[in-house]
């Protein structure tokens, strides 16, 4: 499959070829008064005009700086926009926090924590696997994690082969774990966050009906992994938990490590229930989270100031292909005309097409249909920031034309988003924790297919009930 660059460089050849031939059009704005009583403006669906206009003809390469060619699309889409958004501020964000992380990570903190429970509950599996499904589907929630569980795997699967079970449990209790906290997410930074910022929607809003989701699917998620447990219960292996080697120096310098990334996820939600921070704002609190770690660790004797230095590096390079997808995806706006709806573009005119096809569905099925498109992007590009930076730039407006809010397009996506990782073979992590389990993909499709579909149905419900009570 090709990369997400590439697929990208594809996308804007078409755009430029569609801005070529497309006449431009734009809309009017009307006034909306949301759920919870604010107000905004949205597009007027029935207001579109299309206007002939010579002066925003495309052209290959634009060398006045005042246009975008074809091929200015990289440089003037990471500059556009400004620090509260799309798309210089949602790069920023997305460097920043991946660094914090970065450090958080490289402390090693989290992996003893984990490793520390793991050890302690060894025994006692009845507790072991839902504490671990828990604690992945948190994880995953909180933080995005996912590649992270392919070191863990490694661990667990002797362990739980040892126990009596198989490699699919152990995947089940960690990846697909990690996926359904990704997918009903209220606050992951590198997908909920970078949709609602996309969308000019409040980082962190709705966090509510997001949390209920969250609980909703895992336990429905959890409940599965139980009873295929349970099925597939075996006489335990000749190799004992206690032979297995999951002890770690779990110390007081992981606790206080801990303690300040807990403190540190409180204080952001804090913030933007009680302030309403955004972008600026939240990367801001997540790199004092960064620097007060990384002294801590450097205090405790854990890390030197040029390996904290390194980590930060190490956490912003990891998500730099991100962070590139976000900006030049920008360019595909650009390149189309601007996402001005009250300003001439070919966008608006695409915009004004695709929602008079879908306005016949009406707006339940235009939301369920959003998630399903969502969920087949995923398969081509795998990356939620990468698909959120790709999608939601059309999703975001198409929301407003086709009458359901913003905040239903960004659910929308992260559901689509999510759920599919479970399956798709084009998921690095997928296959990486299959490989380590010894499961084929052949093997893994014919058991979970049913169980993606029933999620599926579930985020239908989801969506459905999103769009009834105007969650915004």
């Amino acid at each position: 499959m090709p990369d997400a660059l590439v697929i990208l460089f594809f996308v804007i050849i078409v755009a430029g070829c569609l801005a070529a031939i497309v006449t431009p059009g734009k809309f009017a704005q009307t006034e909306k008064t949301l759920a919870n009583g604010d107000t905004r403006l949205v597009v007027d669906a029935d207001s579109f005009t299309y206007v002939e206009d010579t002066s925003a003809s495309i052209t290959l390469f634009d060398d006045s700086g005042n246009t975008t060619g074809v091929l200015n699309y990289a440089f003037d889409g990471m500059v556009s926009g400004d620090k509260w958004g799309s798309a210089v501020g949602v790069v920023a964000f997305i460097l920043i926090v991946g660094g914090a992380f970065g450090i958080v990570m490289q402390t090693g903190a989290i992996n003893n924590g984990i490793m520390a429970l793991i050890s302690r509950f060894k025994n006692a599996d009845n507790l072991l696997i839902p504490l671990i499904f828990i604690l992945f589907s948190l994880g995953g929630a909180v933080f995005g994690m996912g590649e992270e569980a392919i070191a863990f795997c490694i661990v667990l699967v002797p362990l739980v082969v040892a126990l009596g079970y198989d490699g699919i449990t152990a995947v089940l209790i960690t990846y697909v774990a990690t996926q359904i906290g990704f997918a009903t997410s209220w606050m992951n930074p590198f997908s909920v966050a970078i949709a609602q910022g996309i969308a000019d929607v409040p980082l962190l809003s709705g966090h509510e009906f997001r949390m209920l989701m969250w609980l909703v699917f895992t336990v429905f998620g959890l409940l599965f992994t139980l009873q295929y447990a349970k099925k597939i219960k075996r006489a335990p292996s000749t190799v004992t938990p206690n032979e297995i080697d999951t002890e770690t120096n779990f110390s007081g310098l992981d606790k206080v490590i801990l303690l300040l990334f807990t403190a540190a996820i409180v204080w952001v939600i804090w913030g933007v229930m009680v302030h309403a921070y955004y972008i600026p704002q939240i990367a801001s609190q997540f790199f004092t989270m960064g620097i007060a770690i990384g002294i801590v660790a450097c205090v405790g004797g854990r890390m030197r100031a040029n390996d904290v230095s390194d980590a930060f590096v190490d956490g912003a390079r990891a998500l730099l292909p991100a962070a590139l997808i976000v900006g030049m995806a920008k360019g595909i706006v650009l390149i189309l005309g601007g996402d001005d709806v009250t300003s001439p573009s070919v966008l608006n005119t695409i915009l004004h097409v695709t929602a008079s096809g879908l306005s016949e569905t009406g707006a339940l099925v235009s939301a369920l249909l959003m998630l399903v498109f969502q969920g087949v992007f995923n398969f081509f590009v795998a990356s939620g920031s990468g698909q959120a930076a790709i999608t939601m730039p059309l999703m975001a407006p198409l929301a407003d034309l086709v009458g359901i809010t913003r905040q239903v397009s960004v659910l929308a996506f992260q559901l689509g988003d999510g759920l599919t990782n479970l399956i798709i073979p084009t998921s690095a992590s997928l296959i990486g924790c299959l490989g380590v389990a010894k499961v084929e993909w052949l093997v893994w499709f014919r058991f979970i297919w049913k169980f993606v579909l029933a999620l599926f149905v579930l985020a239908s419900a989801a969506i459905m009930i999103a769009v009834v009570i105007g969650y915004a």
